[in-house]
């Protein structure tokens, strides 16, 4: 198994309490600590401009200004977004950012790429909010312009929803045959298929049951485009709180629930905590982790990526993860 890091860009809100102008500083010393040790191949961030739960005027850093950041000052670890929504940037221009990316990094760079669902995000920032229909098919068209103008360095595609003739993407990416992709999400009948037909990389819910069901209608796409099943790396991204004892476990959800709550009450913030930790696979002693994550790596998971709502204030979640997680799955 490979694993991978979230770097809290404060859309989750992960970086409240510490000035903006010492975010990046906080972000950066991150980053580097991850490049300097071998337990992560990559780092990760969002591509969200409202924070979740719920929307605030708390910082969120823009997912492709801190690559280009990430790019620069590190200098091992693979660089990715879960994920970029395709409609949030003309798909010939992101195509030129990427490229730009990958040079400067040394040909580290990732691409992640989804359909997007923020609604409010979406709306705010002007972009309307088509149906899930139009996004995936947006989703589609995007792809084919990245893998052509990684490939030749020029994208013409005359298609419903994007129109590009000869854009020139010079210089190409370092990473010969372009930028790996990674399309994230599980949608059975289209986002499945434009993995099966483009995708490097998937990702997908990580309980048993459900990668077990969308590995298997990502194979049944695979079949019927032809592509190579076992070529695809899949993937899942995991709320991650570990201690040393349950008890531990049990402050650390507890320091979440109290950061959420002058966001979205008591309430809500037991009632997110609940839905996304307390059933999440990654959440409790090193042990237990362990024992369900092997579970699931078993079925085929080979790329685990990790956030920790803590790292920005709290460091020793993740030096435990390093030293009794990784190398038993690995």
């Amino acid at each position: 198994m490979r694993f991978g890091l979230f770097v809290p860009q404060g859309w989750r809100l992960d970086l409240v309490g510490i000035d903006p102008a010492a975010q990046w500083g906080v972000m950066r010393d991150l980053a580097q600590r991850a490049d300097a040790t071998d337990a992560w191949e990559s780092i990760w961030v969002y591509d969200h401009f409202h924070t979740v739960p719920v929307p605030t005027e708390e910082a969120t850093h823009e997912a492709w200004t801190l690559m280009s950041a990430f790019a620069a000052s590190t200098s091992r670890v693979r660089l990715g977004q879960m994920c970029t929504a395709i409609s949030y940037r003309n798909p010939a221009y992101l195509a030129k950012v990427a490229a730009t990316v990958d040079l400067i990094s040394g040909g580290r760079l990732e691409m992640g790429i989804g359909a997007g669902w923020y609604e409010h995000e979406w709306r705010a920032y002007g972009y309307g909010f088509p149906s899930a229909g139009e996004r995936l098919a947006r989703l589609d068209e995007g792809v084919q312009i990245f893998k052509q103008a990684w490939t030749t360095g020029k994208a013409t595609l005359d298609g419903k929803h994007y129109q590009v003739n000869e854009a020139i993407v010079r210089p190409l990416p370092l990473q010969e045959g372009g930028i790996p992709i990674w399309v994230a999400g599980g949608g059975e009948k289209k986002t499945l298929r434009i993995a099966a037909k483009y995708a490097s990389y998937t990702n997908f819910a990580g309980d048993p049951e459900t990668f077990t069901q969308k590995s298997e209608l990502l194979r049944a796409h695979c079949a019927d485009v032809g592509t190579d099943f076992d070529a695809i790396t899949r993937s899942s991204n995991f709320n991650t709180l570990v201690g040393a004892t349950e008890a531990e476990v049990e402050e650390r959800l507890a320091a979440l629930v109290a950061r959420l709550t002058p966001y979205t009450g008591a309430e809500g913030a037991q009632q997110h905590v609940k839905d996304l930790f307390r059933t999440s696979p990654a959440v409790g002693t090193p042990e237990q982790i362990i024992e369900k994550l092997a579970q699931v790596r078993d079925l085929g998971l080979a790329y685990a990526i990790h956030y920790f709502p803590e790292t920005a204030y709290d460091r020793s979640g993740v030096e435990l993860f390093e030293s009794e997680v990784i190398p038993a799955l690995r």
